[in-house]
């Protein structure tokens, strides 16, 4: 299996997918494998893929996107690691798709969650904040760069975003004094690195061969450096990486456990926050699609159905009596 995996990881950094598809994908590849009691893919077909799927919608009850992931990823398997292209899965069992209307918080839960990390934790509070005032994902923000941020136009720019595309988006005014604050301390993290002989940071693609100095200037650097360098244990280099998404979500976890919100709020309900109250400010559905980094508006248009909800939307009956 570890020979395949491999083979499946060169073809899939050869096409330029995302390290997070890549792990995915492998991941499921080797529970496909596993399902058939570790027989090479070479030696099934149609009807084993088929089973496959249809066994993770029926007996271990997946969502319709979980689904559809692991069928792409053993679709990949067959026709660019093994050259095989696969037929119809004419029997195949398609997990239903919900439709879900996101969670989304009022101006005053947003105010109280971010209250809440400001006691705890500064930099946690920036990063919730640029996730609710620049309707960015959480990686998304973890992963900008020194270079992304343009205080003086009050704009961010965001590289490789979901599906590959870089976009631009707004950046708050009331963030520029905690943004000079987060930027005076990524810097002299940068340059203590420095003077231990160190502070590198690992760049996209080919542009650590390309431009072999980039790594250690400091346009370069994470704007949420991590607070221990990690080391490599095959060269025993030494690099910073960005802050772990998982430090960002327990945190947010937490504050809004102690701001008493009764909602399933997470790090992303700070997005779907975002373009709702842009819609509710009366900007066009086009420039937050553009916002947003959406390929199509109408995953955009969602959000005009969480306007049309409940009180917002509907006089109750009850009021005319």
């Amino acid at each position: 299996m570890s020979d395949l995996i491999t083979q499946m990881q060169h073809a899939l950094r050869a096409r330029h997918y995302s390290r997070r598809t890549e792990q995915t994908y492998c991941q499921w590849v080797r529970r496909f494998i596993r399902f058939y009691g570790l027989r090479h893919p070479a030696e099934m077909a149609e009807p084993e893929i088929n089973a496959f799927v249809t066994h993770l919608a029926v007996n271990e009850k997946v969502s319709a996107s979980t689904q559809t992931q692991a069928l792409s990823a053993v679709l990949f398997l067959y026709r660019h690691v093994l050259h095989r292209e696969v037929g119809e899965l004419a029997d195949l069992v398609r997990a239903r798709r919900p439709v879900r209307l996101p969670v989304v918080l009022t101006r005053d839960e947003v105010r109280a969650l971010l209250d809440q990390l400001d006691h705890a934790d500064p930099q946690t509070w920036l990063i919730a904040s640029l996730l609710y005032g620049a309707g960015l994902r959480l990686n998304e923000c973890l992963r900008l760069r020194i270079l992304d941020l343009d205080l003086a136009r009050g704009e961010l720019t965001v590289r490789r975003g979901k599906g590959g595309k870089d976009r631009g988006t707004t950046l708050p005014h009331a963030l520029e004094p905690a943004l000079h604050d987060q930027l005076s301390h990524a810097r002299s993290v940068h340059q203590r690195d420095l003077a231990d002989g160190w502070g590198r940071v690992e760049l996209p693609e080919a542009l650590q061969r390309k431009y072999p100095a980039a790594p250690t200037e400091w346009r370069w650097q994470w704007v949420f450096p991590q607070q221990r360098r990690w080391v490599d244990r095959r060269s025993g280099e030494q690099g910073r990486h960005h802050v772990h998404p998982s430090t960002v979500q327990r945190a947010v976890k937490d504050a809004v456990q102690r701001a008493g919100i009764a909602k399933h709020a997470t790090c992303h309900t700070l997005r779907h926050s975002f373009a709702t109250h842009l819609l509710e400010a009366g900007h066009d559905i086009r420039t937050i699609q553009e916002l947003l980094g959406h390929r199509d508006v109408g995953t955009t248009m969602i959000y005009t159905h969480v306007l049309g909800l409940g009180a917002s939307g509907v006089r109750s009956p009850l009021d005319g009596l």
